[in-house]
């Protein structure tokens, strides 16, 4: 069963145009091949630092897996027109520790070095921190939010926000049994 095939076509389709095989990327980015050739194939829910791992190692950023379609100038998104992106698990790949539902808020942007989502924050039955490259920016807007970082638990109510460096190992998740809806600024350095 295809859980989302999306990303997963978007990885093969940059991999093969750079000739690489499935081994070459697993090399190149630190991710297990297994790992890979599953979200190529659509069987995981891919999360976010393996994704901005082979997005490095495939020289593209995080946003040519995740977005649809690019235009020049401004990317003016409605209320009712953000898109469904992905749903990525929270950190680790093939994990229960919480699916987030991205929306992309900026889609048709090309060339951009942030990556602006809404997305909605489901509980996680597992706590697993991972790091990755980068900065996030998080704006909660309805639920209430758990951030592990590091030794430390933050949690945010509605109107909070953080802005942390990625590398430290952390985990978004909701706080108690109902999602959370964010605003999430991540940047990932190219």
């Amino acid at each position: 069963m295809t859980v989302d095939s999306r990303v997963g076509e978007k990885v093969a389709t940059v991999r093969t145009s750079l000739g690489l095989s499935c081994d070459e990327l697993a090399l190149r980015s630190g991710c297990d091949v297994v790992v890979i050739e599953r979200i190529e194939a659509g069987e995981i829910v891919p999360s976010l630092a393996p994704l901005i791992k082979i997005s490095r190692a495939l020289g593209v950023r995080l946003g040519t897996l995740l977005d649809d379609d690019t235009q020049v100038g401004p990317v003016v998104t409605r209320a009712d027109e953000a898109e469904e992106v992905a749903r990525l698990k929270s950190l680790e790949t093939g994990t229960g520790s919480g699916t987030l539902e991205f929306f992309s808020l900026a889609a048709g942007r090309a060339a951009r070095h942030m990556e602006p989502f809404l997305i909605d924050v489901n509980p996680a039955t597992e706590e697993l921190l991972a790091g990755h490259e980068g900065e996030e920016f998080l704006y909660v807007l309805a639920g209430a939010l758990e951030v592990a970082y590091g030794k430390d638990l933050i949690t945010l109510a509605p109107g909070d926000s953080i802005y942390y460096d990625s590398i430290v190992p952390h985990q978004v998740r909701a706080a108690g049994e109902a999602p959370a809806r964010i605003l999430a600024v991540v940047y990932a350095p190219a």
